[in-house]
C-alpha cells in the first residue's frame, strides 16, 4: 500500500503513482496505521543519529531491515539526507555511502526515487534552516545518479512535477548544469565532500572489468570468485552480473559458457545473492536497445541466456522485467501518417507566416507530433525552410526565429537539413538563389545555437560521401562554414534578412546592446534579481546572452571586483540555465579579446579578469582548460589573492 505525508493515509484517488516494494510481492499486506508510521519516524531518526556516531553500515542496514516496513523507506532516505545537509562534509559523505550500500538490498528503487522526490518538494522548508540547501541537495541528486541509484531522467521528470520558481526546481537545474553537464562530472561529484574511504564507483567498475577479463583468459573460477569477494561491495554485485552478461552476449561461444558457469557458481556459493543477480539482469534489459547497436541479435541471445540460467535453477525468470519491444526504425513510419503530417505541417507553417504567433505554431506542432517522432520533426524543418525560401526576407527571418524557438533535438534539425540537401538539386530549378538561401539558414542555425558547429562539419562530411563536390548542398555547407569563420560574422548573419534574431523587427544589435546595458545598470542600482532574470529571458535572444556576460564582467572589472551584485546575477542566470556554458565561455572570450583596451582605463584589468576566470572555473562555469591568452596578446591570467 502507499502511505501519505506525515502518517496520513490518502484516499485511493490521491495516491502517488509509485508503489511500495511489498505491494507486488505480497498481495495481501497488512494495513499500516498512521500511529505505526509515527513510530517508524522516531526509530528512523534514532537509526540515522546512531549511524553518524558509529559509521557502521552493516548494523544500520540490519536495523532498518528489522523495522519491516519497506513502504516507508522513502522517509528514511529523506531523513538521512536532510540531517546530513545540516552537518559537516564527513556526514554528507557518510550519508551518500550509506544510500549506495542500502540500495537494492534494503531500500528498493521506487522508495529511493520517492525519497528524492520528497526532498526536492520540501527544499523550500529545508532552506530555512540550511541556507545553502539548494547546492547541497543538488550534489546529493548528482551523487545518486553517478552511483547508479537514480536514472538521469529523474532530473527532467521530477522538474515537470514541481512549480516554477520553487527551490526544488532550482536544485534539479543546478544538479544538471553545475554537476552532471561538466567534464569529468563523476570524479567531481564523488570527491565533492572529500571522497570516501571506500572504493569509488568508477574504481569498482574498472576492477570488475579486470576480474572478468582475467577469468576469461585463465578460466580460474575460484580465483575470480575470491577477487569478487575481496572487493567487499555486495551492494554493487549487480554490476558484476551486468558486465558479465554483456561479455557473454558480445563474445558468445565458449566465453558465454564460461560466464554462465561463473555466475552459477557465484549464486550457489552465496558470493552474489539472488536480488543482485536479478538486478543485474534487469539493468541489462534496460540497456538492451543500446547494446543492439553493437550486437543486433542481442534480444535472442539474452533470451537464450535467461532460459539457460532459469533451467539451471540460479535465476528466477518470472522476477525479471519483460524485454522491451524492438524500436520502430525511422524509415518504418506509416506512409499514410507521413502524408497526413506533411499536410498538417504545411497548414501550420502557412498560419504562422500570416499571424507571426510563435507559441501557437509550437503548440500546434506538439499536438500533431505528440510522440516527438524524429522523422516528423525533420519533415517539419524541411517544409518550414522550403516554404520560407519561396517567400520574402520577412518569412525567412520568421522561419529562423521559429526554428530557434522549437527546442527540437539538434539531431532532428540536422536530419531536416539533410532532407533539404538531398532535394537541393531539384529545388534549384525553381529557386536559382537556393545556394545563398541554404547557406544563410545553415549559418543562422549555428549562430542561434539550434545546432552546434560540429554538427555542420558532420553534415558536410556525410553529404560529401554521397554528393559531388560542386553539388548545391555541398556548396551551401562550405559557404556556411566559411561565413561563420569570418570576424563579426554573427552580427552579419543575424541581420541577413533585416531582423535582429529576436522576431521583433524593429530591434537591431545596437539597440539590443543598449537594452542589456540599461538592464544591468538598473539591477546594479538595487533591482530585484528575479526581475532581472525575467527581463533577460524576455529579450528573446538566448544566442546573444554572451553580451550580458561581457557587459557584466566589464562593469565588475571597472569596479575592481567589488561588485558582487552583478556576479550574483551571472551565477543566478547560469544556475537557472538562462545563460548556457557556451554563451558564458563566449562572453569571457570577448572580454579577453578587449582586455588591452580596458587596461587603458583600468591598469590591472588583466589581473581582475584573471580573478574572474579562476572564480568562474571553480563555480563550474568555464572549462578548466579555458585560457585568457589570445593570438598576438601577452596576457597573464592573474591570481586572486
Amino acid at each position: 500500500m502507499e502511505c501519505g505525508h506525515d502518517g496520513v493515509i490518502p484516499p485511493p484517488e490521491h495516491q502517488a503513482p509509485l508503489k511500495c516494494a511489498t505491494e507486488d510481492a505480497i498481495p495481501q499486506s497488512p494495513t499500516v496505521s498512521s500511529e505505526e508510521f509515527l513510530q517508524f519516524k522516531r526509530k528512523a531518526t534514532t537509526i540515522v543519529e546512531e549511524y553518524f556516531s558509529t559509521d557502521d553500515v552493516a548494523a544500520t542496514a540490519n536495523e532498518l531491515r528489522d523495522l519491516r516496513v519497506p513502504c516507508y523507506h522513502y522517509y528514511f532516505v529523506k531523513k538521512l539526507v536532510s540531517v546530513a545537509m545540516d552537518r559537516h562534509d564527513r556526514e554528507k559523505e557518510m550519508a551518500a555511502v550509506l544510500l549506495s550500500s542500502l540500495y537494492g538490498d534494503v531500500v528498493d528503487r521506487p522508495q529511493l526515487y520517492k525519497g528524492f522526490c520528497k526532498l526536492t518538494e520540501s527544499c523550500d522548508d529545508l532552506s530555512v534552516d540550511t541556507p545553502d540547501a539548494v547546492d547541497i541537495l543538488a550534489v546529493f541528486v548528482a551523487r545518486a545518479i553517478v552511483d547508479d541509484m537514480l536514472p538521469p531522467a529523474f532530473l527532467a521528470k521530477q522538474s515537470a512535477c514541481l512549480p516554477d520558481g520553487c527551490k526544488g526546481a532550482e536544485v534539479l537545474r543546478r544538479a544538471e548544469k553545475s554537476y552532471m553537464s561538466v567534464p569529468h562530472h563523476g570524479e567531481i561529484v564523488l570527491q565533492r565532500w572529500g571522497g570516501s574511504k571506500r572504493i569509488t564507483v568508477e574504481e569498482a567498475k574498472a576492477k570488475i572489468s579486470d576480474i572478468l577479463e582475467e577469468y576469461l583468459a585463465s578460466g580460474d573460477r575460484g580465483e575470480a570468485l575470491r577477487c569478487i569477494r575481496d572487493l567487499k561491495i555486495p551492494f554493487f554485485h549487480h554490476d558484476v552480473v551486468k558486465r558479465a552478461l554483456v561479455l557473454a552476449v558480445e563474445r558468445g561461444g565458449a566465453a558465454e559458457g564460461h560466464i554462465l558457469d561463473l555466475l552459477k557458481s557465484a549464486s550457489e556459493e552465496g558470493v552474489i545473492n539472488e536480488s543482485q543477480i536479478i538486478k543485474g539482469f534487469d539493468r541489462l534489459i534496460d540497456s538492451v536497445d543500446d547494446l543492439a547497436l553493437d550486437v543486433p541479435n542481442v534480444r535472442c541471445l539474452l533470451e537464450s541466456v535467461i532460459h539457460n540460467a532459469s533451467s539451471e535453477g540460479w535465476l528466477c525468470a518470472s522476477c525479471l522485467k519483460p524485454l522491451p519491444p524492438e524500436p520502430k526504425k525511422a524509415g518504418e513510419v506509416d506512409d499514410a501518417a507521413v502524408r497526413q503530417f506533411k499536410a498538417k505541417a504545411v497548414s501550420i507553417i502557412k498560419e504562422y507566416f500570416l499571424t507571426g504567433d510563435i507559441m501557437e505554431a509550437v503548440s500546434s506542432l506538439e499536438a500533431e507530433n505528440c510522440s516527438c517522432c524524429s522523422s516528423f520533426n525533420a519533415i517539419f524543418v524541411q517544409k518550414l525552410v522550403n516554404a520560407a525560401m519561396d517567400r520574402k526576407s520577412r518569412e525567412k527571418e520568421m522561419a529562423s526565429v521559429l526554428l530557434s524557438s522549437l527546442c527540437m533535438p539538434p539531431e532532428d534539425v540536422v536530419a531536416g537539413f539533410h532532407l533539404l540537401i538531398d532535394a537541393a538539386e531539384d529545388a534549384a530549378l525553381d529557386n536559382p538563389a537556393i545556394v545563398e538561401d541554404l547557406t544563410m539558414f545553415f549559418a543562422r542555425s549555428v549562430v542561434d545555437e539550434v545546432i552546434a558547429p560540429s554538427d555542420l562539419e558532420a553534415m558536410e562530411e556525410d553529404a560529401g560521401s554521397v554528393k559531388a563536390d560542386g553539388s548545391t548542398g555541398m556548396l551551401a555547407l562550405r559557404n556556411a562554414r566559411a561565413l561563420l569563420s569570418a570576424k563579426l560574422s554573427a552580427e552579419r548573419i543575424l541581420r541577413c534578412w533585416g531582423g535582429g534574431g529576436s522576431g521583433k523587427a524593429g530591434w537591431d544589435l545596437e539597440e539590443m546592446k543598449d537594452k542589456i546595458g540599461k538592464l544591468l545598470q538598473e539591477y546594479d542600482c538595487g533591482g530585484d534579481i528575479r526581475e532581472a532574470c525575467r527581463c533577460i529571458k524576455d529579450l528573446g535572444m538566448p544566442f546573444f546572452h554572451h553580451e550580458v556576460v561581457k557587459k557584466a564582467l566589464v562593469a565588475i572589472i571597472e569596479k575592481r571586483g567589488k561588485d558582487e551584485r552583478l556576479w550574483g546575477l551571472l551565477s543566478e542566470c547560469y544556475g537557472r540555465g538562462l545563460i548556457t556554458p557556451n554563451q558564458m565561455t563566449k562572453g569571457f572570450e570577448r572580454v579577453a579579446d578587449c582586455v588591452e583596451d580596458l587596461a587603458l582605463d583600468v591598469p590591472d584589468a588583466g589581473k581582475q579578469l584573471g580573478c574572474c576566470v579562476e572564480r568562474a572555473k571553480k563555480g563550474g562555469w568555464l572549462e578548466p582548460s579555458f585560457s585568457m591568452a589570445r593570438p598576438g596578446q601577452q596576457v597573464a591570467n592573474g591570481v586572486c589573492s
